[in-house]
This record gives structure tokens, C-alpha cells and sequence, in this order.
């Protein structure tokens, strides 16, 4: 596909303007108790409606892998701070595209870095199912190459579970730093 394809439908006009946020210091137990109450996958962080970050099922299971005390973590300490956003003037084709280059399913859509809602590639895809293709080609190398395996971590040189970024074997600490 080429990289100037508009499809005229923009990121704002798809996203979900009722996302559920937390503050960055809510516990991952009251986090996932929220999650499973409001049946979604995903959690912005938030402060006074700055995004500060993101927490998915898959910080949830990295967490139990732990075996940490769900109730002593904040959500703020082992989410994903490098969070990629997009403006709700962006088209959706390219809001797929950032979606498979950062390798995340779920963008914030900001203004000024404030949060007015969340933009998923499954909603993108139930509206315009022809970007299918696009963005199977970029999350079929996420699945086998981003997947954790215990190692020591390229940066800390610590021995922990570890995630491929840009090539690179990291902990989660580093992941986020």
C-alpha cells in the first residue's frame, strides 16, 4: 500500500470518547478489579487529564508472572510511559500505520497531551476492514518477536523476563526508562 492513501475517515471520528483512565498511583489489584468490571483490555493512566500512561492485560500478566502482590504495585510502575498518540485529525490509514510501526494496538488520542479518548485497531478494522492486510503485516512480527523469555537484559545487564524493543533484549525497567 502506498503511504499517501487516505481513506477520509479521521482517528476522532472512530475512537472511543468513554475510556476508562485511572490515576497513577491506584493499585494493579484495583486496576485489574476495574478492568474486569468495565470489560476492557486497557487502562489510560491519567492526572489531572495528562496521559502519563497505559496499562494492558499483558503488564496484568507480567505482573502475576512476578508473583507480586497485585495490591503493593501502582499501575504507574510497571505501565508503558513511551506511549504513542495521534491527533483525532489523523486519517485512520495512518493511524494504522503508526499502529504497526510502534507495534501497539491502541493509541490515546490527545490534544495538547490531554486525553479525549482511545483509538483501537479493532474498531478501525470493523469500520474499514481493507487496512486488515496493512496491519496483519506489522502485529505477525510483534507476536513472535516481542514475546518475553527470561535472559539478561541488554541494558542493566540483569537476569529477568525480558522484551524484544527495536532489536534490543530489555527488562522491563529498562523498557520503560
Amino acid at each position: 500500500m502506498k503511504s499517501n492513501i487516505q481513506t477520509g475517515i479521521k482517528a476522532g471520528d472512530v475512537m472511543a470518547r468513554n475510556f476508562v483512565s485511572v490515576k497513577p498511583e491506584t493499585s494493579l489489584l484495583a486496576a485489574v478489579d476495574l478492568m474486569v468490571k468495565k470489560r476492557v483490555g486497557s487502562l489510560i493512566i491519567e492526572e489531572k487529564g495528562i496521559l502519563k500512561g497505559i496499562i494492558t492485560e499483558k503488564d496484568v500478566m507480567w505482573a502475576l508472572s512476578k508473583k507480586r502482590d497485585l495490591s503493593d504495585v501502582k499501575v504507574i510502575d510497571i505501565s508503558t510511559r513511551k506511549i504513542t498518540t495521534i491527533r483525532p485529525s489523523a486519517d485512520i490509514y495512518d493511524a494504522v500505520r503508526t499502529m504497526r510501526k510502534s507495534k501497539y494496538r491502541r493509541l490515546p488520542v490527545v490534544i495538547k497531551k490531554q486525553v479525549i479518548g482511545i483509538l483501537t485497531l479493532k474498531d478501525i478494522l470493523r469500520i474499514q476492514p481493507e487496512l486488515f492486510e496493512l496491519a496483519r503485516e506489522g502485529f505477525e512480527q510483534k507476536e513472535v518477536g516481542n514475546m518475553m523469555k527470561e535472559g539478561i537484559c541488554d541494558k542493566c545487564e540483569k537476569l529477568d523476563l525480558l522484551y524484544n524493543l527495536n532489536g534490543q533484549l530489555l527488562c522491563d525497567q529498562c523498557r520503560n526508562n
